[in-house]
């Protein structure tokens, strides 16, 4: 079954951004992607959804196509269409606080409108961060559409559909270690799978981040890195910490100059200065490693 919606998208969106963090997998397992569009698919309570997205000049025209009722996942599937297409935080408060910035100032008046694209769902943000966590991009994306492929189900379409923790709760450890995955990783995605399967870590964007920090940290696996880039591509909280990202502190060496990369304490001091808009200076700081200055 289908339904349509059109999501109004603001004056300078970037298109490019959004299809650029949902092409990164070559191989298009969950995602496709045109020069036009994308195509997501994921599993929304149970049910395989595809979400189809074309874009126009000023909204995107989405497709909601379930195997099942579309009445039942239409509130969800319009919560993980504003996360994909990167319309939870608005990048105008932040360009207005560092307007005046010698650091990220410059790079925000290069890269107008940079926004924060996020997984689907905050289970997607979550277990991709601890699939991704201290290793390199192309294999975590290669462990990512395994993990897929092990734990998702296909849509009708053919396009699979990102798991829920149920799916996954149902592995078993050498289903994940024979396929390329370290012990602790796969014991910590089960771990928390298991947990929010049954019902004692709750996913809920609404509860106070305190909370939702504080349940997640006590997940043995589960450090504040993970916690902070869940909360900034899951949660979309405006205002995440990620002094421990190596890129973060990467952007920071050479924005700053220096003779080595600042360490953790010394980025969680550089980072301070923007809150409450910690999320967007991450943002940022990641872009600024591709910038070029004019």
């Amino acid at each position: 079954m289908r339904s349509e919606l059109r999501l109004a998208l603001p004056a300078g969106y970037r298109t490019q951004d959004v299809l650029a963090f949902h092409g990164r997998d070559a191989e298009g397992l969950a995602e496709q992607v045109s020069p036009t569009g994308l195509r997501k698919g994921v599993l929304l309570g149970g049910v395989p959804v595809v979400l189809e997205v074309a874009f126009g000049a000023d909204a995107a025209r989405c497709t909601v196509d379930a195997d099942g009722d579309v009445a039942q996942v239409l509130p969800a599937a319009r919560d993980a269409l504003l996360n994909i297409l990167g319309l939870r935080i608005d990048p105008a408060a932040f360009a207005a606080f560092v307007c005046d910035d010698p650091v990220l100032g410059p790079v925000v008046a290069r890269q107008p409108g940079l926004r924060i694209v996020q997984s689907a769902t905050i289970f997607e943000a979550l277990t991709w961060a601890i699939i991704g966590q201290q290793i390199n991009l192309p294999f975590a994306i290669s462990l990512r559409r395994t993990f897929i492929g092990l734990a998702g189900r296909p849509h009708a379409s053919g396009l699979w559909c990102y798991p829920e923790a149920q799916d996954v709760a149902r592995l078993t450890l050498e289903d994940l270690t024979s396929r390329k995955f370290s012990r602790a990783k796969a014991e910590t995605l089960l771990r928390f799978a298991g947990l929010v399967a049954d019902g004692e870590v709750a996913l809920d964007r609404d509860r106070p981040v305190g909370e939702a920090v504080e349940e997640l940290l006590a997940i043995k696996g589960i450090g504040p890195w993970t916690v902070n880039y869940a909360l900034l591509r899951g949660y979309g909280y405006p205002d995440c910490s990620l002094e421990g990202d190596v890129a973060i502190r990467t952007a920071f060496h050479r924005l700053l100059g220096g003779e080595e990369r600042p360490g953790i304490a010394a980025t969680e001091k550089l980072l301070a200065r923007y809150a409450p808009h910690r999320t967007m200076a991450a943002a940022y700081l990641w872009a600024s490693l591709a910038d070029s200055p004019s």
